[in-house]
């Protein structure tokens, strides 16, 4: 009897053995195999560590191209495309009206895409290496004057929201930090007896950022009047009008009417205070490593537009002040 009992547990043991495996062979080998495009997302954005938007604008980059190809070659497969392909595609996005830049940053996709793919062992050759980006001409970047920004002003009010509206603007133009940056902001990145804030930027990277006290004071007092206004310590620093965290277009609604009242410049977005930030440091005399440091950039060449903008500005104050600059 004991012996029949436990040949039974036996089989049955078995039996559930045999049924896992059958279900993980089911669920692992029986699926549909993951696109190409899913693989590389999973890649750039857990590897990588890109973040959401720029994930989802290579998507979009690599839809249209997995699109156009299958429309116009029947061609599923973005693995089988090849360097005349590719040009087609150009062709048609410039034809469509698309900018330099716009084909440039679908360029920079592809070539991405197809080095992960050539990493991977799924293309023998990349499409894209004799693939150049377009030229394009040189912006230049756009920032508010010193004594266009000395005119923001915020009335002298004990206000929770006047108060998070000024300290907002401050914390942009004195810092240069991006709008995702400021919305991350805890309590416990603003460091007083070091004063410096700690800031995540792209992909993670942290940096630190000096602040001077009046900054400092204005963070104790607006912490204060949250706190105060909301019951209780709060996640983020700074918060919307119920409390919560402050949306992307919270903060460009923010900022954009504030520098309606001092500038006639068309953009008027966080993004411009970084701008007005960084040329603002470099007319005072700072270096362009400092401002690259300060602003997160991992290439100099990124932070040099700056250097730019002086440039230009030179060149106007010397047409305007020399006998013969003109």
């Amino acid at each position: 009897m004991i012996s029949a009992r436990r040949e039974n547990n036996f089989f049955a043991q078995k039996l559930r053995c045999i049924s896992f495996f059958a279900y993980f062979y089911n669920e692992v080998f029986l699926l549909p195999a993951m696109s190409i495009i899913d693989q590389f997302m999973i890649y750039i954005e857990a590897e990588r560590r890109y973040s959401p938007l720029t994930a989802k604008a290579y998507r979009r980059d690599l839809e249209d191209c997995h699109e156009f190809m299958t429309a116009e070659y029947d061609m599923d497969d973005l693995c089988e495309v090849t360097l005349p392909m590719i040009k087609s595609f150009l062709v048609h996005l410039k034809d469509k009206g698309l900018s330099n830049r716009s084909i440039n940053r679908m360029i920079s996709t592809l070539k991405s895409f197809y080095r992960f793919a050539l990493r991977e062992g799924l293309v023998e050759m990349s499409p894209m290496t004799s693939v150049k980006s377009l030229k394009q001409p040189k912006n230049l970047v756009k920032f508010v004057p010193e004594r266009d920004i000395n005119k923001v002003s915020f009335e002298n009010v004990d206000d929770y929201t006047i108060k998070r509206d000024e300290l907002l603007f401050e914390i942009l133009y004195q810092t240069g930090i991006r709008k995702a940056e400021l919305i991350a902001l805890r309590d416990r990145d603003v460091d007083g007896s070091a004063m410096r804030i700690k800031v995540r930027g792209k992909r993670d990277k942290e940096r630190f950022i000096p602040i001077g006290n009046a900054l400092l004071e204005m963070i104790e007092h607006y912490q204060d009047l949250r706190d105060h206004k909301f019951g209780m310590p709060a996640d983020r620093l700074l918060l919307n009008d119920k409390g919560e965290e402050m949306s992307p277009y919270f903060v460009y609604e923010k900022v954009h009417r504030m520098l309606e009242e001092v500038t006639t410049l068309k953009q008027k977005s966080p993004h411009v205070l970084r701008h007005t930030f960084a040329t603002h440091l470099l007319d005072e005399g700072a270096s362009l490593v400092a401002i690259q440091k300060l602003l997160g950039h991992t290439e100099l060449a990124t932070t040099q537009v700056y250097a730019h903008n002086t440039i230009e500005q030179l060149k106007k104050i010397h047409q305007q002040a020399h006998p013969k600059g003109g």
